[in-house]
């Protein structure tokens, strides 16, 4: 809720059936004096019975206007949800009561889904719910580890030490994964930019060369007939390769999605792949030691916990090692020795666990654990980042330069013939 003066107090909550909607009003205060604002309510007559009860005279009370591109506004994103989590640590431990931290975020959101979702929270709250029942109506923007650490929070009375403690780990893990997307996404795009640029050359430039060429009366060098007949191709059949390259990557998009072995392969695959497999190897042990620390600190039970945290690992691989775990200690096995059953953790995080465990410290060492593979990812980006700047500068040089090249090859040949 935004107004031009600090007139609004706090919105009436009505108990209906209705939702929540935006209106914007205008009117006018004892003195005269013109004021604006904006106020989620059920209907635009009780808008008008606030600002009464306010002093103000309303002139005009509308719901507010749709954007031209519809309502729905960004998508609600993990960072997202991250924000939200600090938000709340901060003004529950500043004393803030839980529906009077919801409503203030709530209105403070630029991005109306955000913005619906925690109004719809605290009118959850507000009926009677938990926060933890509030958010589980909620499961694609929190998610299950979220929940189960939440439901623990409050089971413990620690709720916003919970609440800072998600929040933290939230930010590390966005942060995480957005510097590994960083370091993939300049090579990736400039490949792009490399491969369109050749298209175009091969589409609207080569034909200008072969008429060129036609009269020379000359048979042309190899190279320089290849790149003829691949723009002839590509002249004849874009439309065709278009639809083949939409349809392979839609296909292996549902088909990834679809297919847990294929996901299993994939993940094992990219394990393996020089400098690139490394850094995920790294990223998988810090997003499983953290998420474990952070669950096993909130009191969730460590075989309960493990079971949360194998899908927050972000590869199948780590996964279904993390669920092997899960098996072995629920039969009794320490967590060091299960980790070391599965075969996949350096002996380092295999040792630093064991000590953990036997002093009682085993969130403790977790934390420790993370932090020691998130900055070992942190390295291995920059070190990439260095890496793949020359070898893309190659790939450029070979595909651009080496069609460039062979379009001048028959006019240097003509020309030490002339000569």
């Amino acid at each position: 809720m935004s107004v031009s003066r600090s007139a609004m107090k706090k919105e009436p909550v009505a108990r209906s059936t209705m939702e929540m909607a935006p209106f914007v009003w205008e009117g006018t205060d004892k003195r005269g004096v013109k004021m604006k604002g904006e106020q989620m309510a059920k209907s635009a007559n009780l808008v008008k019975a606030e600002l009464r009860r306010q002093g103000i005279t309303p002139k005009v009370v509308k719901p507010k206007a749709k954007p031209l591109f519809g309502s729905a506004g960004s998508t609600i994103k993990p960072k997202d949800i991250a924000f939200f989590s600090r938000q709340m640590a901060t003004m529950m431990k500043s004393g803030v009561p839980i529906v009077a931290a919801l409503e203030i975020i709530g209105s403070g959101h630029k991005n109306p889904r955000m913005k619906k979702l925690v109004d719809t929270v605290r009118t959850d709250i507000e009926g009677g719910s938990s926060l933890h029942e509030a958010i589980s109506k909620h499961p694609l923007q929190f998610d299950e580890l979220y929940r189960n650490l939440i439901r623990a929070g409050e089971g413990a009375g620690v709720l916003e030490t919970v609440l800072e403690t998600i929040a933290s780990y939230k930010e590390n893990i966005e942060g995480l994964k957005g510097k590994i997307k960083k370091a993939l996404f300049y090579p990736v795009m400039v490949i792009v930019v490399a491969l369109l640029v050749s298209a175009i050359m091969l589409v609207f430039v080569v034909p200008q060369f072969e008429d060129v060429f036609r009269g020379f009366g000359a048979e042309l060098p190899a190279f320089t007939q290849f790149i003829v007949n691949l723009s002839r191709f590509m002249v004849s059949w874009w439309w065709l390769m278009l639809i083949v390259i939409g349809g392979a990557v839609a296909g292996f998009t549902m088909a990834y999605k679809r297919s847990s072995k294929m996901q299993h392969a994939m993940d094992r695959i990219i394990l393996k792949v020089p400098v690139i497999g490394n850094i995920m190897h790294n990223s998988s042990i810090a997003r499983f030691a953290r998420t474990t620390a952070v669950t096993f600190k909130a009191g969730v039970p460590l075989v309960e916990a493990l079971g949360i945290v194998a899908g927050a690992t972000g590869n199948k691989v780590y996964e279904e090692a993390v669920l092997r775990m899960r098996d072995d200690v629920s039969v009794g096995y320490p967590v060091n020795m299960a980790m070391k059953q599965v075969n996949i953790f350096p002996h380092m995080v295999v040792q630093m666990t064991n000590i953990g465990e036997e002093a009682g410290a085993l969130d403790t060492m977790l934390f420790k654990v993370a932090e020691y593979f998130e900055q070992e990812v942190n390295n291995a980006v920059d070190a990439l980042s260095s890496l793949l700047e020359p070898m893309i500068m190659v790939f450029i040089g070979v595909v651009v330069g080496g069609m460039v090249i062979g379009m001048y090859l028959p006019i240097f040949k003509l020309g030490a013939v002339v000569g």
